[in-house]
């Protein structure tokens, strides 16, 4: 995944690409590069690492033009270096162009290129393209892009500026995201909303083959034959500050402690605790289908399938409806039976992940109603499924997902309730107790947070352990996966999640003094076989951490050191015991002195295969 910026109006494109690519870093750190028209000549930058290096660079040599495209770079074709780094330029110099995803057929391309005299300089798929557009351009840039479209296999959101045309910038997306912004006589293109709040709300998403042709005073949405496509515009009602720190030393403290509020927002309107009842008047789902549901299908990658690791437990046990969850990037594989009976959930924060998508498309194919839980209003999820459930987040910047996380689980639970209360699997009195303590969550969150320097020396105390293990059981075994993968994503050590009554089949002979073991351990009907596994971790000289319950005095003495959390049902345990899991990923990597927002390798959201 990587991040474009485009400008075209009055101000300095420079700056203003700059502004966005900083806001969309979490994208790609790998490399960066910029590309402005400059009196009739086209201008490149680049540098490899953070953009800041870039930043320095234009510093010491300021661009200067109105017209410009930039790119932040996660390396897929290439190693990260400055002749890797976008924007890739034609022969001549005049054509320049920034790409996100992946040219299937790069190499057949290129090797057909090469034979016919055109000089690569560098290792990307992307550069084809350049050369692609080179080769068919006869002074009409919009028909030379058509034309190397037309031959790429793969996906793209791609910008391309000529030197020819300075008025002028051509965009197109085909499986990767890219939006327009309307400025006032100034337009833009950005991989996501973030780059373009501080200038304007009114945004246009692409769909699958688009292409647009950007002026200072218009956008066209074109297809390959040139017809106008009618795209709506939106109103996006988030806040540009919403995407800064807000005071924070990271972005990933400040989406755990915004989670009170972004629960609340998820639920707000929805959720009646007066009456008891959940209205979702923004699915167009029939009762009769919620009732004749033969299964649920959810699928997700990375921390929303943990989310939908929760759902599994919330529909089964509230709306007794079968579940099955899978991992995208295994579903859209392994030939699974499509029941037309059956509805499928989609979980993803930024609607873009592409194996969540295929695997949608591919359940869309044999007549499966689908449904997405996404974060990003007009993702191509939101378009493709047949109805969406947004949560209600804001931008999250953090590249390990916190609010993402609880905003989804919130939506689950929302689901959840509403049809067991259509199906009549919960009773009325039943239903507005649920709806009654989960509107009482954010308020139990906050007791949570102001744990956070407690959670801070612990983590210093535990910094130094190259090793852990979670455990969980029941409803809590997928925020043992989830606090695992926190904190290998962002400190780099090793971390497995597992169920606890799983431990003896093999992770056992793994514990001992040197590998610490968090167990989450709140009031549940399974509280009596969790202390058993304490027993059993410590019997092997395990160092054990608890996420206990409130006033649980039997915890103390069988565990080394404990989180104390508001005690609640147990269905809604996980979106509070999720949280020191967090706090404790996070201050583990800051001890460590690890880019906590950025971590290597790793990018907010997985656009290509």
């Amino acid at each position: 995944m990587c991040g474009i910026v485009g400008y075209i109006g009055s101000k300095n494109a420079g700056d203003v690409i700059i502004d966005g690519l900083s806001r969309l870093e979490y994208r790609g750190y790998d490399s960066a590069g910029i590309a402005v028209i400059s009196e009739g000549k086209i201008d490149i930058r680049r540098s490899v690492g953070k953009l800041k290096q870039l930043v320095y660079q234009l510093s010491k040599n300021e661009l200067k033009g109105a017209t410009g495209i930039g790119h932040t770079r996660w390396a897929t074709h290439g190693k990260p270096s400055e002749e890797n780094a976008h924007p890739h330029t034609d022969c001549s110099g005049k054509i320049v162009v920034v790409h996100n995803g992946i040219i299937e057929n790069y190499l057949e391309l290129k090797k057909r290129l090469v034979s016919e005299g055109h000089k690569f300089k560098s290792e990307t798929d992307t550069e084809v393209l350049a050369h692609l557009v080179e080769e068919s351009y006869k002074g009409d840039i919009f028909k030379a892009v058509v034309a190397a479209l037309s031959q790429v296999r793969g996906t793209y959101a791609l910008g391309v500026i000529c030197s020819d045309n300075p008025g002028e910038i051509i965009a197109a997306r085909q499986d990767a995201p890219l939006i327009a912004g309307i400025g006032d006589n100034e337009n833009f293109i950005a991989s996501d909303i973030p780059a373009l709040l501080p200038y304007t709300r009114k945004m246009i998403f692409l769909e699958e083959g688009d292409i647009i042709r950007l002026s200072a005073s218009k956008i066209e949405v074109l297809n390959r034959k040139g017809e106008e496509q009618k795209r709506k515009i939106q109103n996006i009602a988030w806040d540009a500050v919403q995407a800064e720190k807000g005071g924070f030393k990271h972005f990933m403290l400040k989406e755990i402690f915004e989670q009170p509020q972004t629960i609340q927002d998820t639920f707000r309107g929805r959720m009646n605790p007066e009456t008891g009842k959940i209205e979702l008047g923004e699915l167009n789902i029939p009762v009769e289908a919620v009732n004749n549901l033969s299964k649920i299908n959810i699928v997700a990658c990375g921390t929303s399938y943990h989310a939908g690791l929760v759902g599994k437990f919330l529909f089964e046990n509230l709306a007794k409806i079968p579940v099955e969850v899978d991992i995208a990037s295994e579903f859209r594989y392994r030939e699974p039976i499509i029941d037309k009976n059956a509805i499928t959930i989609i979980i993803s924060q930024s609607g873009e992940t592409a194996d969540t998508l295929a695997a949608l498309k591919l359940v869309k194919s044999g007549n499966c109603r689908t449904l997405a839980i996404c974060n990003v209003m007009g993702s191509t999820a939101s378009r493709e499924a047949d109805d969406t459930l947004y949560t209600r987040c804001g931008p999250e910047i953090g590249v390990a997902s916190t609010k993402a996380f609880t905003g989804q689980l919130t939506a689950l639970y929302l689901l959840a309730i509403d049809w067991a209360s259509k199906r009549k699997a919960i009773s009325k009195e039943k239903a507005e107790a649920v709806i009654k303590e989960l509107w009482e969550i954010p308020g139990r969150l906050n007791e949570v947070l102001k744990a956070s320097e407690d959670i801070h020396a612990l983590a210093k105390e535990f910094s130094g352990k190259r090793d852990f293990l979670f455990l969980g059981r029941n409803v809590n075994y997928p925020i043992a996966l989830e606090g695992a993968l926190k904190l290998k994503e962002i400190s780099y050590i090793h971390a497995e999640g597992y169920p606890a009554g799983e431990m003896k089949h093999g992770p056992i002979a793994l514990i001992d003094e040197n590998m610490p073991v968090m167990v989450i351990a709140t009031e549940s009907k399974v509280y009596e076989k969790i202390l058993g596994n304490i027993e059993e971790a410590k019997a092997r000289g395990g160092t054990v951490l608890a996420i206990a319950s409130e006033g649980d005095t039997q915890i103390k003495a069988k565990t080394t050191r404990q989180i104390f959390v508001p005690r609640v049902d147990e269905i809604f345990s996980p979106i509070l015991n999720v949280v020191p899991t967090q706090l404790f990923s996070y201050y583990v990597a800051v001890v460590l002195g690890c880019d906590v927002d950025q971590p290597r390798n790793l990018a907010k959201s997985v656009t290509v295969e």
